[in-house]
């Protein structure tokens, strides 16, 4: 592993000093290389991820905020036509109109700021980022459990974790290791576009916590029978905890409830 000579604390720089760890996170963001005009990556660094990027794409944007960083990538990339070093803030930039794909070792203290770019760009199809275990794990169920995020955007975007990184692979080592999460905007959203509204209106009651339980929270608008109703059509107990349901059994909660 080559050791990054610059980092930066306050940037939350941790960077992906393993080879093998950088060609799988490729692999996992780019799984065909035809289907993958443009690609957009966040926090490049000394760009160990760029450089098994490239191959992979027609063109790959390679953002980095740390000014210190800029001119060791360009010369790295000079060469590669299909690479373009941008100095700055990601979350500056405005999203491409065009269909494109973010991938990312993401710095963990901006981990959420980068997710809600992603979700609120129209034109994403996918991102695949590098982010704390932890943070993977909650927003896709992988604990048993589900937050308000993960099923509000459910009916446009699926979430998956597809990899762990052990933290010995970043230099310098953070504390915990890190999950590979997976974004994928839905091709056929599960839900129109007059129905969202009424689907955010029902999750974000659900998660509001008055009324001491999920059963409790939906009656707030909802009359008992319509609730017990939705509840035994999803399979779900009038005691379950909110974040113990999945989205699926919310679609379901939906479903009856919308009518």
């Amino acid at each position: 592993m080559a050791r990054p000579s610059r980092v930066s604390r306050a940037l939350s720089q941790n960077f992906l000093a393993d080879r093998a760890a950088a060609a799988r996170l490729a692999r996992l963001a780019v799984p065909d290389p035809r289907a993958a005009p443009l690609l957009l990556e966040v926090g490049a660094g000394e760009g160990a991820l760029t450089a098994r990027l490239a191959p992979r794409c027609r063109r790959l944007l390679a953002y980095e905020i740390d000014e210190r960083l800029v001119p060791g990538l360009g010369a790295r990339f000079s060469a590669v036509p299909q690479v373009r070093v941008v100095a700055g803030d990601f979350l500056a930039t405005t999203p491409p109109r065009t269909p494109f794909s973010v991938v990312g070792n993401v710095p963990f203290s901006r981990t959420s700021a980068i997710v809600d770019w992603c979700l609120r760009a129209p034109a994403l199809t996918d991102a695949t980022l590098l982010t704390q275990l932890e943070y993977a794990r909650k927003r896709t169920g992988d604990y048993g459990s589900w937050t308000r995020l993960t099923v509000l955007s459910w009916p446009r975007h699926e979430w998956r974790l597809v990899g762990r990184v052990g933290r010995h692979s970043f230099r310098p080592v953070p504390q915990v290791d890190a999950g590979i999460l997976r974004i994928e905007r839905r091709r056929v959203p599960l839900l129109t576009p007059t129905a969202l509204p009424g689907w955010r209106h029902l999750v974000e009651l659900g998660f509001s916590g008055v009324g001491g339980s999920l059963h409790a929270s939906l009656r707030r608008t909802h009359s008992r029978r319509r609730v017990d109703t939705a509840f035994r059509s999803a399979g779900l107990d009038r005691t379950v905890l909110v974040g113990a349901v999945s989205p699926g059994r919310w679609l379901r909660l939906h479903e009856v409830l919308a009518v």
